[in-house]
């Protein structure tokens, strides 16, 4: 389409602006003419959890894609988020009456009760900060070295959650254990509350749709403008040769650590939008497989390519929230039951077919095919 526009007289960087921006007005609209579409397209409901699973995705993809680092724990961070937003816009702490900013909430509620919009950077910040204290006795590891600490970490954090209503036999009640804290207060603006809504345009689904898709925006933005600077070259030059770049001065525990802190407060915000979208948090929604579920999405849509990891993100949580139902409706087959293995069918075609992912960055697709069509050595003549 860049190409096609230059041809038009259109200057290049205007037309490098296009597809981005119509992708945008798009999504903007969207609310506004989806009742006007085939059943089969995401409701405006299933669209906001498509839009946090894209934060997330992004989120792993300055790890993963753009610093090389295998993570198999992220669902630590999403959680972290989520029950930052759980434990100051709830009940969760009877014997405390703290409120700043928030929206519907009688000022003799106990509890913590601050603003989503104050707690959003704040969850952010905790779980970077909780990211750099995982880092930085784990990133000295490499490859699957580094998978499988990362792992063990993912794992302890729902069991924390599952187990936090009495916190190390203290008696103290972090998370309420397998019940979760539910409900969450609301976001909202002055006297406008989401859960609510306003009038027949501002709906409750249209708020939160409509806010995740500028947390979105946000995230690409920075994940884009860290990809062209110095931090981000150096992430690069990680992930293509770990001995090179530290000959080269690159710091590498440094570096590796901003990596994994940056993917880290994103991953936090994610959280924390979502238990405040669903108004409650419980550690049945932190399992090893959402992490495997996001690297997925970065894998299928192409490593280190914002764009491809937002196609692969819409796409399987889309499948996950409600396209395998509806394919199910129209074949008559219980396609969520197997929602698992559809899930692998589409990566192994993927890895077969098309290594690099749907939507690659060019030096990824370039480094894919240069090894593709390398000769193997048994094949040579050897005179």
């Amino acid at each position: 389409m860049t190409d096609y526009l230059v041809r038009l007289g259109v200057p290049r960087r205007l037309a490098k602006l296009a597809l981005p921006v119509a992708a945008t007005l798009i999504a903007l609209l969207y609310p506004l003419f989806v009742g006007n579409l085939f059943s089969q397209f995401p409701s405006t409901r299933t669209a906001v959890v498509m839009l946090v699973y894209m934060m997330m995705a992004v989120g792993l993809n300055i790890v993963v894609g753009y610093a090389g680092l295998l993570d198999l724990g992220y669902v630590a961070f999403y959680a972290m988020g989520a029950y930052t937003a759980a434990w100051f816009s709830s009940i969760q702490f009877p014997n405390q009456n703290f409120h700043l900013w928030d929206v519907g909430v009688g000022s003799k509620v106990p509890g913590f009760h601050v603003s989503v919009w104050l707690l959003l950077p704040l969850a952010g910040i905790l779980t970077a900060i909780v990211g750099v204290m995982i880092g930085l006795p784990t990133l000295r590891l490499r490859g699957d070295y580094l998978a499988i600490v990362t792992l063990g970490f993912g794992e302890i954090m729902p069991q924390i959650a599952r187990n936090g209503d009495n916190l190390f036999g203290t008696g103290f009640n972090l998370t309420n254990g397998p019940n979760g804290i539910t409900p969450l207060d609301s976001p909202g603006f002055g006297t406008l509350n989401y859960l609510q809504g306003s009038g027949t345009f501002f709906t409750s689904d249209r708020l939160f749709y409509w806010t995740a898709l500028v947390l979105l925006l946000i995230t690409i933005f920075c994940s884009w403008r860290l990809r062209d600077s110095r931090l981000g070259r150096a992430w690069i030059a990680i992930r293509e040769d770990e001995t090179a770049a530290a000959a080269m001065g690159v710091p590498l525990m440094r570096t590796k650590t901003w990596a994994y802190a940056t993917g880290a407060f994103f991953g936090g915000v994610a959280g924390a939008y979502y238990a405040s979208f669903k108004s409650a948090t419980f550690p049945g929604d932190f399992f090893f497989n959402i992490s495997v579920f996001i690297l997925c999405m970065v894998i299928l849509g192409g490593m280190g390519n914002i764009w491809g990891v937002i196609v692969g993100a819409a796409l399987l949580a889309y499948l996950d929230q409600a396209g395998l139902a509806d394919l199910g409706n129209l074949l008559n087959v219980d396609a969520p039951k197997y929602e698992f293995g559809i899930f692998g069918v589409i990566l192994l075609v993927v890895m077969l077919f098309r290594p690099e992912g749907l939507i690659p960055s060019s030096r990824r697709a370039a480094e894919f095919h240069e090894g593709v069509h390398d000769e193997p050595a048994y094949d040579l003549d050897h005179e």
